[in-house]
């Protein structure tokens, strides 16, 4: 049988790593070494490692993380109280199917969003599905699923996801509306799904920082309590790769 009329045909069916793979085969001396079954596992191989990568293109894009962070390019080098033990718990990623959350607080520009960006990258590796806001941009898509009248989808979305992201909690006052949002998330959450918090406030201040008692104990209780804490410390990172910028400039001048 021509090789092109069947390459066609497994494009045709959605086989595109098949496809490829065959086209691929056609310029290899050697292959027509290798007995039926060989080239069939190599075929197979490629269509698994294509769809494999469209999944995790698909979930990167939906998870819409702010950085192109990975675990591998993590700073562990630098002092910033990254306690090793519970890192190591945080990027072993179990605690996903555990349904625990990580709490992640520390000065600016110390790197917990990038920290936070990695873990969801993995997570994506991992094929799990990952969702990041940054809270004022989710204060945002509430408002506007209100005004569309699809909040209760809306929801329902956040609480399919396997690990919510939410960035720069704290950063502004939150209005009585949006903390009852905020509860409604983490409560269709809670022991069933995983969500993963920055926060420049230590934890031991998100109780006054939400202000109402009744609210903050749910919000905390459903939060705190069946979670990592990650509490970074130091000097902002990107003061220092300024300083480190201008160092050689200012010595060659």
């Amino acid at each position: 049988m021509l090789q092109q009329p069947l390459i066609t045909q497994l494009q045709a069916l959605r086989l595109r790593g098949m496809a490829a793979a065959l086209e691929h085969q056609q310029t290899q001396p050697d292959v027509a070494a290798l007995s039926f079954g060989d080239r069939l596992g190599l075929l197979i191989q490629h269509e698994l490692a294509e769809r494999d990568s469209q999944r995790l293109h698909q979930r990167l894009r939906w998870a819409k993380l702010p950085l192109a962070a990975c675990l591998e390019d993590l700073d562990t080098k630098t002092a910033r109280g990254l306690d090793r033990g519970v890192l190591a718990q945080v990027t072993d990623l179990s605690w996903i199917a555990q349904h625990l959350n990580v709490l992640v607080t520390g000065p600016t520009g110390v790197g917990k969003s990038y920290l936070a960006c990695a873990i969801g990258h993995a997570a994506c590796r991992a094929d799990r599905s990952v969702r990041c806001y940054r809270l004022p941009r989710l204060i945002d898509d509430l408002a506007r699923a209100t005004a569309m009248n699809n909040r209760s989808s809306f929801f329902r979305n956040l609480a399919k996801v396997d690990l919510l992201v939410l960035d720069d909690f704290g950063l502004a006052p939150l209005a009585e509306s949006t903390r009852r949002d905020l509860l409604e998330i983490l409560d269709d959450r809670y022991d069933k799904k995983s969500t993963l918090l920055t926060s420049q406030l230590p934890v031991e201040q998100w109780h006054a920082y939400l202000g109402d008692p009744t609210l903050a104990d749910a919000i905390l209780d459903r939060l705190v309590h069946n979670a990592y804490r990650l509490a970074l410390k130091g000097d902002s990172m990107r003061k220092r790769q300024a300083k480190s910028l201008t160092a050689p400039a200012a010595a060659a001048a």
